[in-house]
């Protein structure tokens, strides 16, 4: 979470160690655009380090580099209102030295550009398990698609248990709607090649440094295939490694 007040760091350290985040851990990022609130934040990390487990990363450069940056981006320092690049630097390097000295972790990036960085930090605080959190969504079309999808499959070439008077009222989380949809071979082969599609791109996106990727499964009403679809590749994914939610966006509709 990108510069997130200083006052508020406390609330959220509770609410993600109460298991109210779809991730199994966070990263806060704090700046010289926090202005003298970052006065505040040695006292708070002391205070959080006897309840959570934090590990603080400090990220520098040299001061040539970060001269070149600004140049490069044309974008002004946050505490340069009234001062040169270069005074704005030397003030800020001031303000937040407190804090470097709390540093679990210190990172030079004066010769790194984005990708190189993205990659080190990865290496160096991935865990164990994916470090790309899948969501699997089903929706309806009849409901419009959802815009933030990354890829998007239309399933409504399947079976519609809708027609079936004695499964209509039921949902793809049903074991009766479940298995009618699966007793189709078709159903069986597109299950088969979405699993092989899916395992074969998402060490891709991990190696790109893509944090989450949403998957959309779409049929008429978003109650039937693509709830079923959903919540069969979470199973099937979750068992290879991959962290893995379903959002079923239209299921009540």
């Amino acid at each position: 979470m990108d510069n997130l007040p200083v006052e508020l760091i406390p609330i959220f350290a509770e609410l993600h160690a109460a298991g109210e985040s779809d991730f199994a851990r966070a990263a806060l990022l704090v700046d010289a655009r926090e202005g003298l609130q970052l006065e505040k934040l040695p006292g708070l990390l002391q205070h959080l380090r006897r309840e959570h487990p934090i590990i603080l990363v400090f990220i520098e450069a040299h001061e040539d580099a970060l001269l070149r940056r600004y140049s490069e981006t044309r974008r002004p320092h946050p505490l340069g209102k009234d001062f040169s690049v270069r005074e704005s630097l030397h003030h800020e390097r001031v303000l937040i030295e407190p804090i470097r000295k709390l540093a679990d972790v210190v990172i030079d990036t004066s010769q790194f550009n984005v990708h190189e960085l993205r990659h080190f930090v990865n290496a160096r605080f991935k865990s164990e398990s994916s470090a790309l959190l899948l969501s699997l969504v089903s929706f309806g079309y009849k409901f419009g698609v959802p815009t933030d999808a990354d890829l998007m499959f239309d399933v409504r070439f399947l079976p519609n248990p809708h027609f079936v008077a004695k499964l209509r009222r039921f949902t793809g989380k049903d074991v009766k709607v479940r298995r009618y949809i699966q007793s189709f071979p078709q159903t069986g082969e597109f299950l088969k090649r979405m699993l092989s599609l899916l395992t074969y791109l998402i060490p891709h996106y991990i190696e790109e440094g893509k944090s989450y990727l949403t998957i959309a499964f779409g049929c008429t009403g978003g109650k039937h295939r693509s709830v079923m679809m959903a919540e069969w590749l979470k199973k099937a994914l979750e068992k290879k490694g991959f962290a893995t939610r379903v959002v079923h966006r239209d299921i009540s509709k």
